[in-house]
């Protein structure tokens, strides 16, 4: 997927995340984002079948390279982080301060702990989305 495609996705996918942490599982509100984000993950199997969406994120964690710099706080090396993670987290920290050498690793692990509770809170949706009304 071209990266100004992959940024445009990963944006709207970040939008809707945002949108959806205020909404409780079962809300009728979610059906729109959660539609929003249906149709995103269509899009990216779509667009790239071969590409291991679910790539662990411990070996995630693993690959992505963490330097100490000379000002003596951790960076991360961004070329080290795969796509779409790179974009997913670029997204996640616009407006974040960093260094020019790289991105705070600290802010890198919030960004993974963060991802893993939103798709917590997104896989509870669907399911609260997927049982049957009782009236």
């Amino acid at each position: 997927m071209p990266d100004d495609e992959l940024r445009k996705l990963e944006a709207k996918r970040r939008k809707a995340l945002w949108m959806l942490a205020n909404i409780s599982p079962g809300d009728s509100k979610a059906f729109d984002v959660l539609s929003i984000l249906d149709d995103l993950d269509l899009q990216e199997r779509k667009d790239s079948p071969h590409t291991d969406k679910a790539l662990e994120l411990n070996q995630l964690r693993d690959c992505v390279t963490v330097q100490h710099h000379h000002s003596g706080i951790d960076i991360i090396l961004e070329q080290t982080i795969p796509q779409p993670w790179r974009e997913r987290f670029n997204q996640a920290s616009i407006g974040s301060t960093r260094l020019l050498d790289g991105p705070y690793a600290a802010d890198w692990y919030k960004f993974l702990a963060c991802w893993e509770s939103e798709m917590q809170h997104l896989e509870a949706h669907r399911a609260a989305r997927s049982k049957p009304k009782l009236d």
